[in-house]
């Protein structure tokens, strides 16, 4: 979608995006002809084999590797949350991130089982973003400067990335996100998050509407979007994902809310989240409708829908798995295994 420069720091996000690295090609010509040699039919992993050749695409590598890959949380707190659509208070977001802290979730377990790498990073849980229904969420300043935070994330000399999330009042966000860009109805969009029954997630839909209604004619540009209904998490994780882009590290998407982040860099450029893997489709209804729209398909299908990167880093051990496949496994050559012509 063109955006019309405008002296504010949103302009600083706008011009990275003509400046994305595209796939290196070279790289996966040279993938394919290995995978041909490898002893095994030809296409036998299925899409084992495409999460390879994807890897040398986004890494620029000939023989793809993951042996740095971080899962990086973003937790960040909602104004919204005033309007009942939540049935926990906003402080267990603070208590979740203690629980990360100390190794105590379950995405914790996740990254011991796979061992992936793990950081946890703290929004200004003290100050709520603004109560969308009757303000915008972030100034321009604000969102800019965590859409910029987010892109940290990226440094160290990862080499797969994983987004997730934490944050009460999160797929209320997501929910107003995807209706701000997709349109169709509120109730489109919402669904049960942590746990909401069927009048919870009623309200839930009058407020999202409500807070749509009131941005009207204010939400072509993506960017306006995300500040004017967004949060900090979210802001956050679209910066990851932009800055992984830049900096050839794959990524991979999370759930629902992960999804609407994504969501964002995909109504500025559909090609914006060609180097990212969708790690699974939520429980929560309207992720996959999201997915569908954005013509996405998820690795994995589990079920799942607390967040946390959870099932981004389900499909993390996969990605792990197929390129470890692929870089260890003998040629038939290698092998002394006779094929024929």
């Amino acid at each position: 979608m063109p955006q019309t420069p405008t002296g504010l720091p949103f302009d600083d996000i706008r011009n990275l995006i003509p400046e994305m690295l595209g796939p290196d090609t070279a790289a996966v010509k040279v993938v394919r002809e290995r995978e041909a040699h490898l002893t095994k039919p030809a296409g036998s992993l299925g899409r084992m084999e495409e999460i390879v050749e994807w890897l040398a695409a986004w890494q620029g590598a000939q023989r793809p590797k993951v042996t740095r890959p971080l899962v990086a949380v973003f937790a960040g707190n909602h104004g919204v949350t005033d309007q009942g659509i939540a049935p926990f208070p906003r402080e267990v977001t603070h208590q979740m991130v203690a629980n990360f802290a100390a190794g105590g979730a379950a995405i914790n377990q996740i990254c011991i089982a796979y061992d992936l790498g793990l950081k946890v990073f703290e929004l200004a849980l003290e100050l709520p973003t603004g109560d969308i229904t009757i303000e915008d969420a972030m100034d321009e300043k604000t969102c800019a400067a965590t859409i910029a935070y987010g892109m940290e994330a990226v440094a160290g000399g990862i080499d797969l990335l994983a987004i997730g999330e934490m944050g009460i009042g999160n797929t209320t966000i997501a929910a107003a996100i995807m209706h701000g860009l997709f349109g169709g109805e509120a109730r489109d969009w919402v669904g049960p998050g942590t746990g909401l029954n069927a009048e919870g997630v009623a309200r839930k839909a009058e407020v999202i509407a409500k807070a749509v209604a009131r941005n009207k004619g204010a939400l072509k540009d993506p960017l306006e979007v995300l500040r004017r209904l967004g949060g900090r998490e979210i802001a956050a994780m679209a910066g990851a994902i932009l800055a992984g882009r830049m900096q050839r590290v794959p990524v991979i998407v999370d759930g629902y809310v992960a999804t609407s982040a994504a969501a964002i860099l995909y109504a500025m450029d559909p090609g914006a989240l060609d180097h990212c893997l969708f790690g699974h489709v939520s429980a929560e209804p309207a992720h996959r409708r999201a997915l569908e729209i954005m013509g996405k398909r998820p690795l994995l299908d589990l079920g799942m829908r607390l967040g946390e990167g959870t099932g981004a880093a389900m499909a993390m051990g996969i990605v792990k798995a197929a390129a470890q496949t692929h870089d260890g496994m003998a040629t038939f050559a290698d092998a002394g295994v006779s094929v024929s012509e």
